[in-house]
């Protein structure tokens, strides 16, 4: 028998072994599968979620000037056609009309920054429904020369 001082692994009357130990620790092993597991289980969803957006094709331009028309939504819930006041159903007859007669019109869309989300979101409900497809969206810092 060898006397070994006590340490954390150490057995007080440890004797020596001529084999090798053939038992094996595997709960790091199963830990490190449970965090792999884990990890997929929370990318997977992240991974499969899509949005449609559909983007310009190259080479579509127009040759002529197009016709542009401006929808302005103010932080007090006014909106703006073209520098007008409108509400809501003349809104969806301009937009409608816009869709049907003028094919290669602009939609140019400002909203105030304070504006609340739920009314842009009608909004941009109602442009959509009326079948516009061409719309720009203009930031809140507009450029020097517009």
């Amino acid at each position: 028998m060898i006397k070994t001082r006590s340490t954390a692994f150490a057995v007080k009357n440890a004797t020596v072994r001529s084999a090798p130990l053939s038992d094996i620790n595997i709960t790091p092993l199963i830990d490190v599968m449970l965090v792999l597991l884990v990890m997929l289980i929370l990318t997977i969803p992240v991974l499969s979620h899509k949005t449609s957006v559909d983007l310009p094709q190259t080479g579509t331009e127009t040759d002529g000037p197009r016709e542009v028309h401006s929808l302005q939504l103010t932080t007090n819930g006014a909106t703006f056609w073209d520098g007008a006041a409108i509400d809501r159903a003349q809104l969806t007859a301009e937009l409608t009309q816009m869709a049907t007669r003028q094919k290669d019109a602009l939609l140019r869309f400002e909203v105030a920054p304070q504006t609340r989300y739920d009314r842009f979101a009608h909004t941009i409900s109602q442009v959509k429904r009326a079948g516009v497809t061409k719309i720009t969206f203009v930031g809140n810092n507009k450029p020097d020369d517009w």
